[in-house]
């Protein structure tokens, strides 16, 4: 999917849990991207909060980084439109 376009609160907590796992396993960006076979601009953006992650992303991501993908996004939620 693509970059979103508007501030989305799940998107940028489920790049935050991405991030931290990583740094948990003291691995690179580009280390990261390249086990879960993406772009090392596109898992920074993810870990920015900038993208809509794909479901397929999202557990290619959660395979590398060896955690099971309902960790990364439990408890996230979408906001109501119209609601901030």
């Amino acid at each position: 999917m693509g970059r979103t376009r508007q501030r989305i609160p799940a998107a940028e907590a489920f790049g935050q849990r991405v991030r931290e796992r990583r740094l948990r396993h003291k691995w690179s960006q580009e280390y990261l991207a390249e086990l879960a076979g993406v772009h090392m601009t596109y898992l920074s953006s993810v870990e920015r909060g900038e993208r809509n992650v794909s479901l397929v992303n999202i557990l290619r991501i959660a395979q590398a980084l060896e955690v099971d993908a309902g960790r990364l996004v439990e408890g996230l939620k979408i906001e109501e439109r119209g609601r901030q």
